[in-house]
């Protein structure tokens, strides 16, 4: 299996992931696996393109040029990963972050999107039946 493939199989698992912690009300452990999943699948994009990067500004920024400038990806789902970027900074890092259902609710919808969205753009680009080389 590809790495890509590997790549978007994790992220699905994150979503996932993040849909439990929620449902017990860990709204910050929710919003790091949900930005997690969305980042995962911008890596997917990229690795199938033959791009790698190591840092997390850097698989963003990488997505942003060579998938929503071009307008290959909807720019939205570059703005929901900055914005998780930022939700995943704060349940982290901070002790009364505030981040509620709502936002977690949000992220879902938008990891989940950005998700599907790769994997049509993956299969439209003859990447998505690819097995084992």
């Amino acid at each position: 299996m590809t790495q890509y493939k590997l790549i978007i199989e994790k992220s699905e698992r994150f979503i996932n992931s993040a849909k439990l912690l929620a449902e017990h009300g860990d709204y910050d452990s929710a919003a790091s696996r949900l930005y997690y999943a969305m980042l995962y699948v911008a890596e997917a994009l990229l690795e199938a393109q033959g791009l790698s990067f190591s840092s997390h500004r850097g698989v963003i920024s990488a997505f942003g040029q060579h998938f929503t400038k071009p307008g290959k990806i909807d720019s939205r789902f570059h703005k929901a990963l900055l914005a998780g970027f930022s939700q995943r900074q704060m349940g982290d890092y901070r002790f009364d972050s505030d981040l509620a259902q709502e936002d977690i609710d949000q992220m879902i919808l938008d990891a989940s999107e950005f998700l599907k969205v790769a994997r049509i753009w993956l299969q439209s680009s003859g990447l998505g039946n690819e097995d084992e080389k």
